[in-house]
């Protein structure tokens, strides 16, 4: 089974994604994850990086076709990015975006990165501004279309109000009922 987990910062998807990869007995692949790592190989913060990325293409295409590269040759993946769900469209079995307001977002973010919410606010709209404008030029891919949105993925859950556990709970319902 691949199952793509998608969202915005914030949203969830890395510890939801993780808890399903281990729930489920599957491998777990996050471009997030690959993005910090590459900052810190070059020795700048996300916001560096996020600026950087904008003047060179090819490393958001790199982590990208990753991404479809592993749904390709494994079948057995949670694979957790925000545009994983776009990409694997067609790939996928399951397509699960996770959703929730800036402000929800923003304040989780802050608590786990140990930052002020106004730094940590400043920072995600600029990044998500970034994103947002290379995700429209590289792959005319709106990830703010509802109806994209609801064209490409199976299950969406706004997840402001739930806990993790009732979060992966309704992604694990989700999929039972499927595979019957």
């Amino acid at each position: 089974m691949i199952l793509a987990v998608s969202g915005l910062h914030g949203t969830g998807k890395s510890t939801i994604a993780k808890k399903l990869a281990e729930e489920l007995g599957l491998d777990y692949y996050s471009t997030g994850s690959a993005f910090r790592e590459m900052a810190k190989e070059k020795d700048m913060s996300l916001e560096e990086f996020n600026q950087y990325v904008e003047s060179h293409p090819d490393i958001d295409k790199k982590l990208d076709y990753k991404v479809v590269d592993i749904a390709k040759k494994k079948d057995e993946y949670v694979i957790e990015s925000q545009l994983s769900g776009y990409l694997l469209k067609d790939i996928a079995d399951y397509k699960i975006l996770l959703k929730a307001p800036l402000k929800v977002r923003v304040e989780r973010m802050a608590e786990r990165d140990e930052e002020s919410l106004e730094e940590k606010i400043k920072e995600t709209e600029l990044r998500e501004q970034s994103e947002y404008k290379r995700f429209q030029e590289l792959y005319d891919i709106d990830v703010k279309d509802d109806i994209l949105q609801e064209d490409t993925f199976d299950l969406i859950i706004q997840t402001e109000n739930l806990s993790i556990r009732e979060v992966v709970d309704k992604i694990l319902t989700y999929i039972k009922k499927k595979e019957k």
